[in-house]
């Protein structure tokens, strides 16, 4: 199979879910399954990808199903945790600020906004595709170091995630900012190990000489994934909308911890 036909066929399926994301939202449905979707879709396309038989790009077969694997459990972890986030809970804030900002023609914003994701996972998928399909043979150290990478990042972004949950579940905790554990390095530290395990599959596509061209392609993967997350529509909406909740108390939360790169909180 060709690659453009690969990606294509991958660009389609990703616009037509989405777009079914989309239809559930604007029917009723809570915006958290949007991320749920997004989450395993990037994981469903990075390893079809990884693993499909791509006429003219070569690949080692254990590199391809060690990417693949990586690409799968960090999709499984995070879909699995905002699927059962988003059952539990109320709809996500993020959206319900961006709902809040389009007005009336909503619908058609969020659309677009949609597709745009459905765009981002397609760039994603390919950086997974890049790290696959590194025609070096046999595995380097930087195969592991990307292994490390990723798994490291798995494991932050849970932990967080789960350090947030049991803060949440303390009735004394009710409307107090968590700054606990790693939380009290970042603002964000689920977002910032996302952010790291694109890193892992840069590292694994450049290899230790650098001499596959398009590996240095999958750079995007992180730099894109920078931006969307501490420019675009991760942190700066969730943000406003815990200064409306919270008030001066997330202000003085702001002043003391990072947002994104953990470091030693400073005295407020």
């Amino acid at each position: 199979m060709p690659a453009a036909v690969a990606f294509a066929a991958t660009a389609i399926i990703l616009s037509l879910a989405m777009t079914a994301a989309w239809a559930a939202v604007t029917r009723g449905a809570k915006s958290g399954w949007v991320d749920t979707t997004w989450s395993f879709l990037v994981g469903a396309a990075g390893v079809a990808l990884a693993l499909a038989p791509i006429r003219d790009w070569p690949a080692d077969p254990a590199r391809q199903r060690l990417v693949a694997a990586l690409a799968a459990a960090w999709s499984l972890r995070l879909g699995l945790h905002i699927a059962l986030r988003t059952a539990r809970g109320a709809d996500d804030p993020r959206y319900a600020t961006l709902r809040r900002d389009w007005g009336a023609g909503w619908r058609g914003e969020l659309f677009r906004f949609l597709q745009i994701q459905a765009a981002a996972a397609l760039l994603l998928a390919g950086a997974i595709f890049l790290a696959a399909r590194n025609p070096t043979p046999g595995l380097a150290w930087t195969d592991a170091a990307g292994i490390v990478i990723v798994l490291a990042a798995i494991a932050g972004e849970g932990i967080a995630d789960a350090q947030l949950a049991r803060f949440r579940k303390e009735p004394s905790n009710r409307g107090r900012i968590c700054d606990a554990g790693l939380w009290g390095l970042s603002r964000h530290p689920n977002y910032f190990f996302q952010w790291l395990g694109w890193t892992g599959y840069a590292a694994i596509a450049i290899g230790t000489g650098g001499d596959y061209p398009w590996g240095w392609a999958a750079l995007a993967g992180p730099v894109f994934m920078y931006w969307i997350l501490v420019h675009a529509s991760g942190i700066p909406p969730l943000e406003a909308h815990m200064l409306r909740e919270r008030g001066e108390a997330y202000r003085a939360y702001q002043r003391r911890v990072n947002a994104f790169w953990p470091g030693r909180p400073r005295s407020d």
